[in-house]
């Protein structure tokens, strides 16, 4: 069972978070959001979703697009903040450690968010659902048991 959640949740958090790779937010955060929408509809409609599952599954994903979003613009200010530091003449390397580690949190925080919301969908779906999920993951990501 510990294995199915755990496919479970590695699979919400790839569809959600297929918008987050490659700094696609700065072109159309809006389009990125109905990519994932629909990716995330097929995977529930591979698994019989009921609408209630659906209904509760897609505020997840919005939740996390919206807090996704957020951190990412958080991100481009930081980068121009090193760019900053690094065209000085003296860059302050207490503030760019800082940076650092004020990014790592962030990262380390949403990525708990992400698996609160995927735990949080593996409650939603049935054992059949979850078996799916997991069937296809381990396919996917070629750990078939041998």
């Amino acid at each position: 069972m510990k294995k199915i959640a755990i496919a479970a949740s590695a699979l919400l958090a790839v569809a959600l978070l297929t918008g987050f790779r490659g700094g696609g937010w700065s072109r159309d955060p809006g389009r990125i959001q109905q990519i994932i929408t629909w990716k995330l509809d097929d995977k529930l409609d591979d698994i019989d979703a009921s609408d209630a599952q659906k209904q509760s599954i897609h505020a997840l994903k919005d939740r996390l697009f919206s807090d996704g979003q957020r951190m990412m613009g958080e991100q481009k200010a930081t980068r121009l903040e090193v760019l900053a530091q690094l065209e000085s003449d003296r860059p302050d390397s207490q503030k760019l450690h800082a940076l650092v580690d004020a990014r790592i949190d962030a990262m380390r925080a949403f990525a708990h968010q992400v698996t609160d919301a995927a735990l949080e969908a593996h409650r939603l779906l049935t054992p059949q659902q979850r078996q799916e999920l997991a069937t296809e993951y381990r396919e996917h990501a070629d750990l078939r048991e041998r």
